[in-house]
This record gives structure tokens, C-alpha cells and sequence, in this order.
């Protein structure tokens, strides 16, 4: 990063010690309404995090034609999900936006364009999980899209591009499940996974553990574990948005480390 990249962040955003950075399992929206391990594990993490200037998620259902930033001021709560109680409709999170991050992510995002956008809001990747971390909405919270025609190589490559905002307190988030297969749940298993999910969680695990970031972009290619437990891609892409801004020595400590109904896994991690 140059000093004209730097000048640019340095005008809306305090130099900080580096923030680390989240990978969440959100898993099924209804944990945003209830009490369980998953939501403790949510708020203990949030409790070693020094408090952000403000936040980029990196949500698994944000998926878009080319690369999007959220850039309103108030964001909408969306409830992008239908068959739930009325209860969880009625949660809202209105933490405010920031259309300045919005627009130096345009800045300093030089391989690919970065369009902004004022029709999108949050979804549930985001607000259901961060609400645990900061449930007083007090923190400035923008969205980067996923693009559909990216590469997870790609996606990599632009998620480096992100790291100089660390040091300005913000906190990069990525948002979504490692194991993410809804048409092979076992409803009769809340507290279980198939073999072939839990080979999978534990590759995962072996690979960010060793550091060979190189092992991300062809699970897929490794065989029929990976095909079931990865049928696409855009819950796995955010673990790869986190994992490129990990620097030299920097530990990862894995939470929530847990299948549930059978082909769902629950990995959390936090890098710093």
C-alpha cells in the first residue's frame, strides 16, 4: 500500500493496533433467538476483540454479478429466509453504515471493480452473528459481496488487498459454514454429522493449522466428501476471505467446533 492508500484511510479512521479477524459458522438463523453454545462461543470471542471502528462482513448470502459494497447510511435488517417464527422476523440490527469504508474499499481494491450499492442491507450472514459480538448496533457495519464469477483464488487475491484496514480498527468478518450441505440434513441428529462431514471439518482444520493456504481452492477436487460437504461455494468463500489476511506467525484459534444435524459444521476461528 502507497502513502496516497494509506492518506485515504488514515481520513476516516484512527491508526490502531492490527484488529484480528473472524471466520463465523453461522449455521440456521434461528440461533439469532436462542441461547445455546454456539451464541456463547459468539459472545466470549467478541470479549478478546478490542472495539472495532468499524466492520466488513463478508456474507455468504450476498452473492452478486461483479464485486458490491453496501454505501447507506441505515442499512435495512434483511430476513432473507421464510418458514421461521414471527419472532425472528422481528429481530432487527440497526447498526449504522458507512458509506466512507464503503467508498475507500473502491480505493484501495485495485483488481477488480468495486460498484457501490444502496439496495442492499444486511442479511442474516451478517446481523444473526454479530449481534452477539456487539448487540447494542453500535458499530458501523458494511457488506462486500461475493462474486459469483470469481475464483476462490480470486477471492483470495482481492481479500489480501483488504489487510492495511486492520490497522485502521476494522474488523473483517467472514461469514458462513465450512460444511454446508441443507439437502442431506438429518433432523433426528441435532448433535451429530456424517463421517464424510466430519472428514472434511478435520481437512479444513489441517490445512488452516499448517498454513498451506494453497490447499483452499480445489477441495472440491479432492472426492466425494468434499463434493457432499461443499455442493457450492458461496458458504466456504468467506472462510477464504479470512484465512488471506492471516500474517506471518499469526496463531488461529478455532471455536464452535461442532457438527450438527449431520452435514452442517459450526467452525468458528479467529486469526490474531
Amino acid at each position: 500500500m502507497n502513502f496516497d492508500e494509506l492518506k485515504t484511510i488514515s481520513s476516516h479512521f484512527s491508526t490502531t493496533e492490527k484488529m484480528p479477524v473472524l471466520f463465523l459458522g453461522h449455521g440456521s438463523p434461528m440461533n439469532a433467538i436462542e441461547e445455546n453454545i454456539f451464541v456463547e462461543g459468539w459472545r466470549s470471542i467478541g470479549k478478546t476483540i478490542p472495539k472495532p471502528n468499524a466492520i466488513i462482513c463478508i456474507s455468504a448470502h450476498w452473492e452478486t454479478r461483479g464485486t458490491k459494497v453496501t454505501a447507506l447510511e441505515k442499512p435495512k435488517t434483511i430476513h432473507d429466509f421464510y418458514g421461521f417464527p414471527k419472532a425472528l422476523f422481528d429481530v432487527e440490527y440497526p447498526a449504522p453504515g458507512s458509506p466512507e469504508l464503503a467508498e475507500e474499499l473502491q480505493y484501495i481494491i485495485k483488481s477488480t471493480d468495486v460498484d457501490l450499492d444502496k439496495m442492499w442491507g444486511f442479511d442474516h450472514g451478517s446481523w444473526s452473528v454479530i449481534k452477539f459480538l456487539y448487540p447494542n448496533a453500535d458499530i458501523p457495519m458494511i457488506e462486500l459481496s461475493l462474486d459469483v464469477y470469481k475464483t476462490p483464488q480470486q477471492h483470495y487475491e482481492l481479500a489480501k488487498e483488504l489487510n492495511a484496514l486492520r490497522r485502521k480498527g476494522i474488523l473483517i468478518i467472514g461469514s458462513g459454514n465450512i460444511v454446508h450441505n441443507l439437502r442431506a440434513l438429518n433432523w433426528h441428529e441435532p448433535n451429530a454429522g456424517y463421517e464424510w462431514a466430519y472428514e472434511v471439518n478435520d481437512t479444513f482444520k489441517n490445512i488452516i493449522t499448517s498454513g498451506n493456504h494453497l490447499q483452499l481452492f480445489n477441495l472440491q477436487e479432492k472426492g466425494e466428501a468434499f463434493n457432499l460437504a461443499i455442493p457450492s461455494m458461496e458458504h466456504y468463500l468467506p472462510s477464504i476471505y479470512a484465512l488471506a489476511l492471516q500474517e506471518k506467525d499469526e496463531e488461529i484459534t478455532l471455536f464452535n467446533d461442532q457438527m450438527v444435524y449431520g452435514s452442517l459444521s459450526m467452525l468458528s476461528f479467529k486469526i490474531g
